[in-house]
């Protein structure tokens, strides 16, 4: 019970101090689960920081999710994923709710209409900063031709993302075999 106990602070405190997303939120649990508690070592917490930047999702949940389930099995995964979102499922609920109560107020319609373009340019940045990445590990051309099949998959051929992802995956893995056993045949 002291474990889930723990647990629960560890991540809480991160839900509620980690204010800027998962960048923010990465000293704070390395400070809670190396320092405090003592669950993991650096090496492992640098090991696991890794391996959960490359899974898709906020860094925040997967890392509570791994290491409460390391530390307490299933129960502590739920119960660290919980930790670490329940802060924000309130301040939103409370946000929304105060939002809502302000709503035909012209400040807060011009505040709400300015979050589109915001949040637009933001992915705007994002792709970009995706597609740079892509272009240096694959080139311009390979980059480009992939840009160009996937838009026309997702908005032409209404398949889902999900879908091209995994289809992607895959094929990442067959190839990456297939190299292989050239290399082990050869």
């Amino acid at each position: 019970m002291k474990t889930q106990w723990n647990l629960f602070i560890a991540f809480f405190r991160v839900g509620i101090l980690g204010y800027g997303g998962g960048p923010a939120s990465i000293p704070l649990i390395h400070k809670e689960v190396v320092s405090t508690y003592k669950w993991m070592k650096d090496e492992e917490f640098g090991d696991m920081l890794a391996l959960g930047n490359t899974l898709p999702g906020p860094i925040a949940t997967k890392l509570a999710g791994y290491i409460g389930y390391r530390v307490s099995g299933v129960i502590g995964m739920l119960n660290a994923v919980l930790a670490t979102t329940l802060p924000t499922i309130i301040l939103l609920i409370i946000l929304l709710s105060t939002l809502a109560s302000f709503k035909d107020i012209d400040w807060v319609k011009g505040m709400t209409a300015a979050v589109i373009p915001v949040v637009g340019m933001m992915m705007v940045t994002l792709t970009w900063q995706f597609f740079d990445k892509a272009r240096k590990g694959m080139g311009w051309l390979q980059t480009s031709i992939m840009t160009g099949v996937v838009f026309i998959f997702l908005i032409f051929l209404d398949i889902h993302p999900g879908i091209i992802i995994a289809v992607l995956i895959v094929s990442a893995l067959v190839i990456r075999d297939k190299k292989r056993e050239k290399g082990v045949n050869a």
